[in-house]
């Protein structure tokens, strides 16, 4: 039985949970367990188990499988038959080949692979060309796949004349059964090779490394997943090479904080901006712009400035920056800004005036009475 945690608890969603919920979960915490942003010794172990939740609860297909049948189900396994591939070997193993077996021989297509990429803020924004070094098994230059040295072919397996299967008969109170498995001496292939290739030593493919370009398009986020075609393991028998998944992570800004497409950014004004209005240079994405401060602005408030966010991804269109104002309250004052100050406050008054928290509707009944 899997040691590992339930997927839904490293994520923290429930069962019900919808796909828009697993994914903000997952760049919460994705954020919080980044080893560049996290220090603590168990950050990259966390920031590993929530990436590899999110694979399985992010694919409907692995969650469904998991759903059913846990960790064995996402990992080749089906429940208590660990180590069978599909159910025709768990008939294979107590009824002597009772579903059949699958033969080895034929193409087969190459594994896929993974590889974590991270980005700066503005790289996820603008969109990037990156390298990414990856190894993978790619198909024997020397013998081209065959397996076998050059001049030399693979033969026909003496043991299962060529069908990759062997048959035996068992005799039991029951009757004779006949047993069907795969050739010990040829694995199925049906062919042996006697001299095998001395660059990949008859296994068709070597281990090679590859540096590989990766176009991220603008708006990525922590999570986002690029699939590179045929850029994983090659297959064997003239079967398709696999794929390579990129995932993502996105370190975070010093200033700005993303929301979906939006950003945010938090300004400190003085209380002469707030009280007067001012006009004030905040920077976005595309460099420094001019904002209006209106007269009596209050801490807290927000403004909006049009398509300065993120570019939405594979869409038109941006999202907005908004920024919010806060009254900084002034400090180490000169004593002619204490003088100003004392004179101002005597014109506004000293009372203490507790806010209103009746709601609209009912301002306006009292109005009415």
């Amino acid at each position: 039985m899997s040691n590992k945690r339930d997927y839904y608890d490293v994520l923290g969603v429930s069962r019900q949970a919808d796909a828009d919920q697993i994914r903000k979960a997952y760049r919460g915490l994705a954020r919080q367990y980044h080893p560049d942003v996290n220090k603590s010794a168990d950050a990259d172990s966390h920031f590993k188990e929530i990436n590899e939740a999110y694979e399985v609860l992010s694919d409907d297909q692995k969650r469904a499988a998991y759903d059913r049948f846990g960790h064995a189900g996402v990992e080749g396994n089906l429940g208590g038959f660990s180590g069978f591939t599909d159910l025709s070997e768990v008939f294979d193993s107590f009824f002597g080949g009772f579903a059949g077996v699958r033969s080895q021989r034929g193409p087969h297509a190459g594994e896929d692979l993974r590889a974590d990429l991270t980005l700066s803020f503005e790289e996820a924004v603008f969109g990037v060309e990156k390298e990414i070094e990856v190894e993978r098994l790619e198909t024997c230059p020397q013998c081209r796949g065959s397996g076998a040295e050059a001049g030399s072919q693979p033969t026909r397996c003496p043991e299962c004349a060529g069908t990759g299967q062997v048959r035996r008969v068992r005799s039991s109170i029951f009757g004779s059964f006949v047993n069907v498995s795969v050739c010990p001496r040829c694995r199925g292939e049906g062919e042996i090779v006697s001299s095998p290739c001395g660059e990949c030593r008859g296994q068709q493919r070597v281990h090679a490394k590859r540096r590989i370009a990766v176009n991220i398009p603008p708006g990525v986020d922590d999570g986002t997943r690029i699939r590179l075609a045929s850029e994983g393991n090659a297959g064997t028998n003239g079967g398709p090479a696999g794929h390579l998944y990129v995932f993502l992570a996105v370190k975070p800004h010093k200033y700005f904080k993303r929301k979906d497409n939006d950003i945010y950014l938090n300004i400190n004004i003085n209380v002469a901006q707030a009280a007067l209005g001012d006009k004030i240079k905040v920077p976005t994405l595309n460099g420094e712009t001019e904002l209006v401060i209106p007269a009596g602005t209050q801490t807290g408030q927000s403004f909006i400035i049009k398509e300065q966010g993120v570019p939405r991804l594979r869409r038109d269109g941006r999202g907005n920056e908004i920024v919010n104002l806060f009254v900084s309250t002034p400090t180490n004052l000169s004593a002619e800004q204490k003088k100003l100050l004392r004179d101002l406050s005597k014109t506004l008054g000293r009372e203490a005036i507790p806010q209103d928290e009746r709601g609209f509707f009912e301002r306006i009944m009292d109005a009415l009475r």
